[in-house]
């Protein structure tokens, strides 16, 4: 029997690079999704359908009070419906201040495990370099999917994504080559930051793959400092990290550049879809300089503005 998101008595200590991971399956194939992005699942209600809508978007219900949008995830990832819908479930998600169902064919539980045990997949792997799998985790005898849901809404509604007007709104802005980092997952999320970050006016950006990739670069930056005698402004003035990430996530990457001696005058931005009261917390505690909620894009940049060596 699956439990609920809230009932779990698993407390994660921030930096300790782990996170509770949802499974929930589809025609027989095993997803993920990270807990933090979780508001509750519950057994499949009837969907009343719009019209002119996406066609993978089912349709809505009121469970209670609000009215939420449902995602036909099935009929997104091309794979058979369940021949009794009443069986199905609803996972509802809260992230990037937008609270969705996405329909799925059952739910299986939470498990916790570490992000140095989830790896990137093949681009190949559902979709190409903008897929829809965001990292494979091996939990004892299988292979969980953590499905970018991120990208899902993007795709359905564009609207509610990084939007690089919100950069032009700005104004005319001079060029920077300040050493940028910015650590994403995401392809298409990677891509569409640095495209905005580099209308902003930024052009000197190095971005990173996941939380690893950065900390190793990060370690040959002070390297530098130490044995070079370089100035670390000039190497990194400051690092954009997400906190969704394979291998290493964002707080766990915070917490290593703020417990170092050379490199915690870095500023730490967090740019995630999971900035909530308690992520921010978590954040405050690492020592991160700001945290940020996408798609906050020009925000972002103001932030950048005033905080990059």
């Amino acid at each position: 029997m699956a439990k609920e998101p809230g009932s779990t008595n698993i407390l994660l200590e921030s930096g300790t690079n782990e996170l509770e991971l949802m499974e929930f399956t589809i025609a027989g194939n095993v997803f993920g999704i990270n807990v933090a992005k979780l508001n509750k699942t519950m057994k499949y209600e009837p969907v009343k359908p719009m019209p002119n809508s996406h066609p993978h978007v089912k349709g809505i219900f009121k469970p209670r009070d609000k009215i939420i949008t449902v995602i036909d995830l099935p009929a997104y990832m091309n794979l058979p419906e369940m021949e009794d819908t009443e069986r199905n479930y609803f996972i509802i998600t809260n992230f990037n201040k937008i609270e969705v169902a996405f329909l799925v064919h059952t739910v299986v539980g939470i498990c916790r495990i570490s992000w140095d045990n989830i790896e990137k997949p093949d681009n190949t792997i559902y979709g190409g370099v903008e897929g829809l799998a965001t990292g494979i985790a091996k939990v004892k005898d299988r292979l969980i999917t953590i499905v970018d849901f991120e990208k899902i809404i993007y795709d359905i509604a564009p609207e509610t994504g990084i939007q690089i007007e919100e950069i032009k709104a700005l104004g005319p802005r001079e060029r920077s080559e300040k050493p940028l980092l910015i650590a994403e997952d995401s392809q298409l999320l990677q891509r569409l930051i640095l495209d905005a970050i580099h209308e902003a006016g930024y052009t000197n950006i190095t971005s990173f793959n996941n939380g690893q990739e950065a900390w190793d670069y990060l370690t040959s930056v002070r390297r530098a400092v130490i044995e070079e005698g370089r100035q670390l402004e000039n190497l990194a003035g400051a690092l954009i990290t997400d906190i969704e990430m394979p291998k290493m996530d964002g707080h766990r990457l915070t917490k290593l550049v703020k417990e170092d001696s050379t490199l915690k005058r870095i500023p730490v931005i967090i740019f995630s879809s999971l900035i909530d009261e308690a992520m921010r917390v978590k954040g405050e505690s690492l020592g991160a300089n700001a945290q940020l909620s996408k798609p906050e894009i020009g925000n972002l940049v103001n932030t950048l503005d005033e905080w990059i060596l």
